[in-house]
Parts: C-alpha cells; structure tokens; sequence
C-alpha cells in the first residue's frame, strides 16, 4: 500500500511526495574497526538544499551503549519526489561528552548517497563504506527505505516471560525485548525496544503503543520476530530465545494472552488490546510516535539544549501539572516527574526527556490547567538566592487555556522581584488569547492594584514555529531563538534592580549560574 499521491497538474514541475521511511543499521562484521570497544554511537542524517546546496540537519539516531555494531530504531520519514535529486549525507559520531554540540563528538566516519539510490536498491536495502579519516578504515553503514502504507492502527500489547535461562553469575537475568519487522528481502529490521527488567526470569514488561505501519508497515501477514536478550552494561547483551508472530496473529487473541515457546520450557505471553480502544490516543499532543517526538518533546529539546550550558550541575528539577496520581488518583499540579519530592532533578536534558516518557506512563492526565502551583514552587527555591549568584528560568509547556489567572497573575507579580524569568510554550490548537495577558512586553501584569517591578513571562503557541516542510530541527531552532532572546536582559534588568555589579573575570569568581525548572 502506499500513501495517497493525488493528481499529477502538468503545470506543476514537481510531483507530489510519497512517504518513506529511512530505516539506518550498521554491517556487524566490519563497523568501525578502528572504534574503541565500548563506543556510544550516533547517527546524523543531513539534506542539502536544493538551491543554496547547503547541508541541514534532518535528526538523529538514538545513541546505543557500548557496540561497535549498532541498529538504530529510530526512524526518519522522508518525502521522496521521483524527479528531483535528493542528496543525503550520514555522519557517525561517537558520544564521549553530555554535549549536545555534536562537534564536540568524535568523528567516526561518514558517507553521501541520494534516497533514490536507496529506493532503487534490491530490497530497499545499500550497503555504503563509511569513509572520512585518512588512513583508517572506517566501517559500513547499511541503509534501507520503504515506502509507508495508509494504515493508521494503533497496536497497544504487554508481554510477560516465565522460567527464562539464568544468565548472570552472581543473579538471574536482566531480559528486555526487541522486535523486529521482515523486510521483502528476508532480512530484520529492528522496530522496538523494550526496557530491561532487572534480576528476574519471570519479568513483566511495562504495556506499550506503536503504530502497526511501524510494526508491519500495515502487511498483517508480514512475520514479526521478537528476541529476548539478557542486558550487560558492557553492551554485549547475550541472547535468550526468540520466537515469530504476525499482527493477524497478535490481534486474534485480543483482550487475552497469546503464549509463544521461546526456548524448551521458556514460555512468553503476549496480552493484546483491541486497537478501537485507543482509537483517540494518536491524537494526544502528548502521544510518542516511533518516528518523530512530540510537541512538548521539541519545545523541551529545543529550550533545554540551549540553556543547559549556563548551568553548572546539569540537574534540572522537572515538575508536571494537571494529573491523578497513583495509587490513590490524587489530582496534583505540582508533582515531580520522577515522583521524588525530596530529589525531583533530572540530569541533564535527556534525563528529562526521559523522566517525561517514563511519567506518561505512571499517571492520568487531568485538568484544570493551573499555573500558580508549580510558580510559586519554583520562586520559593529563587527567592532562597538573591546575592545575583544564581538566576532561574522556569520552561512551563501547556496544550490548553489557563484555568486559573487570578491566582497565576498574582505569582507572577510576586515572582517579578526575584532572579526569574518564566517561560511558555503552548503546543497544540487550542486558543491562548488570555496567556498574552502574562507577557508583559506590551501591558505590565499587575495583581490586585500593584504591577510586577519587572517584565520576566515569554509566551509563545509554539504552532508559529513549526516549519512547514516538517524539518523539526528548523522548528526548534526557530522556537528556541524568539523564547530566549529575552532572557539575557531579564537577567540583567534583575541585577541592576538590586545594585549587584559584575563580577571580576576571575577563576575564583564564577559567573552567576542559569537555573532551569520545567
């Protein structure tokens, strides 16, 4: 199947696109020979302009812990036009550092193709040397494209083993699954990864989403292959059992277990749930798609890579609002994501990626929107530190209409005479007339007769952003360049307020330390 192409205008030189998916692994024979052992690789794909022939950044792969043999499950989504000559350019790194810089990584190697010689490849499948550093053999990268089908289903499954093989020394063992999908050629492409389940053989994984075009590119005979490995932290995972099924079969067996024989006497049970039963969760603003990050994903990501250099410990407090907690169902809006009251940091922007995906499990979105709470949260901790040391910016995300703006102007008046700045990124299409209320660059915001001393809220609908060729990295760095551009005059209207001077450029006397709360 195929998506939809439409009618070809005779007028109009250029064709409509046709969705395909890039699909990026490494030949495991061969891949960076000359690497370390333990290497942490990453892939970034670049396309070049047509007309200025400059190379962009289109994504990149998740990095994977310690192989010199990766394969990647992150996927791009590339429009394809038959007529035109579309150049790509794949860039391996090694990831030695939390920098987000990617030239701060070690080069590994890169090779240029265009995706028509992908697609023209037998099977959708090329093999390319990587090349790039003199004198050293460099690996090869394979690469593969499909062309993805209209089927929009939603698979929701959880799985459970018992009685698999001991496989640590000194425990059991640490499984964790990874499915794969079949390609026309007979060969595996990976599309899942489950988390590892420490110290058991008869682990029960978290539930999870993924769409079947993902899983199966929509063919429900198509084999779906499933292995199950025992994680070592040096990355050389030993392998378990594995077992087959196809979607048709998965779904047969909804709302009860499907069992498959993974080993002799090493059951896996699958739980299926009926695909109608999540018919509206794709369109979550909050919903994880295989092939691209959310919207408040992008805004974290393209906020958080920027200020993160300015703080010092990398360890950022992340809050949510608007939920029921477990166990008891408790509405909270101000809860920490990690769900550590006493240590609600995350290290590092990734960490908060990551504490963020793992929340949407553990508890129910639920309004009202309510702003005030995680405000007065984090002016609490600014107000502890005035001698200009240290400055806060809290990131707030929200995809619907404040609920509370008595109270959440009254924060903000109170906030105004303290080292922080606010800002707010509402994601979605809901209507955020009322939020220009609280970016005071026009009318200062005032509470109950008195004016915030100081202008500290930016708001943006971060749907002004998003760029119209659905190049996300575009989109964040518009999205990231307007929220902080006026953080450094924040700042510096906060010091000049309280007659803090500039400290010498000294070794013994650090510049004062960006803040982040989300």
């Amino acid at each position: 199947m195929m998506a939809s192409i439409g009618e070809f205008d005779p007028l109009n030189t250029r064709v409509p696109a046709t969705k395909i998916e890039c699909v990026f692994s490494f030949l495991h024979a061969s891949f960076l020979a000359s690497t370390p052992p333990l290497s942490l690789p990453v892939v970034v794909l670049y396309l070049q302009a047509v007309g200025t022939k400059e190379w962009r950044e289109f994504g990149r792969t998740e990095v994977i812990d310690n192989t010199r043999n990766p394969d990647f499950v992150r996927k791009f989504v590339l429009d394809f036009f038959f007529e035109e000559k579309q150049n790509l350019r794949f860039d391996v790194y090694n990831v030695d550092s939390r920098s987000c810089n990617i030239s701060k990584h070690d080069f590994l190697g890169q090779t240029f193709c265009t995706l028509g010689e992908i697609i023209g490849s037998t099977g959708g499948r090329m093999e390319r040397t990587l090349s790039g550093i003199p004198g050293k053999k460099c690996g090869v990268i394979i690469l593969t494209a499909e062309e993805l089908s209209n089927c929009r289903d939603i698979a929701t499954m959880q799985l459970c083993a018992n009685k698999l093989d001991k496989k640590d020394f000194f425990g059991k063992s640490d499984p964790f699954l990874v499915f794969y999908r079949s390609n026309e050629d007979g060969t595996f492409t990976i599309c899942h990864k489950t988390e590892v389940i420490k110290n058991t053989l008869n682990p029960v994984w978290q539930s999870f989403t993924i769409p079947v075009r993902a899983l199966c590119n929509g063919d429900y005979d198509r084999t779906v292959k499933v292995d199950v490995y025992d994680w070592d932290r040096d990355g050389s995972h030993d392998f378990i059992g594995e077992f087959t099924t196809s979607y048709r079969e998965l779904s047969r067996g909804q709302n009860q277990f499907n069992v498959y024989e993974v080993r002799h006497n090493m059951e896996m049970a699958c739980y299926f749930i009926p695909p109608s039963s999540y018919k509206d969760f794709p369109t979550s603003l909050h919903y994880m798609s295989p092939y691209q990050m959310n919207a408040y994903a992008m805004a974290l990501k393209a906020v958080g890579e920027i200020i993160q250099d300015y703080d010092s410990d990398k360890l950022f407090p992340a809050y949510g609002f608007g939920a029921k907690l477990p166990p008891d169902g408790k509405i909270s809006h101000a809860f920490p994501l990690n769900g550590d009251n006493e240590n609600p940091n995350c290290v590092g922007i990734e960490g908060v990626l990551e504490t963020y995906f793992q929340s949407l499990r553990a508890v129910q979105l639920y309004g009202p929107t309510n702003f005030a709470p995680v405000i007065n949260k984090v002016a609490n901790c600014a107000a502890e530190i005035t001698d200009g040391s240290q400055y806060f910016v809290l990131l707030m995300i929200t995809d619907g209409v404040i609920s509370d703006m008595v109270q959440t102007k009254e924060a903000v008046v109170n906030a105004a005479a303290l080292p922080l700045s606010i800002i707010i990124v509402g994601v979605g299409p809901a209507e955020f007339d009322a939020m220009e209320e609280l970016d005071g660059d026009e009318v200062r915001v005032s509470s109950r007769g008195r004016l915030a001393e100081r202008d500290i809220v930016q708001f943006v609908p971060f749907r002004d952003y998003i760029d119209r060729s659905g190049n996300q990295v575009l989109s964040m760095a518009r999205l990231a360049k307007d929220v902080l551009a006026e953080i450094p005059d924040q700042l510096l209207s906060f010091m000049k307020s309280r007659g803090i001077e500039p400290r010498p450029a000294l070794s013994s006397s650090p510049l004062p330390q960006l803040h982040r709360h989300i």
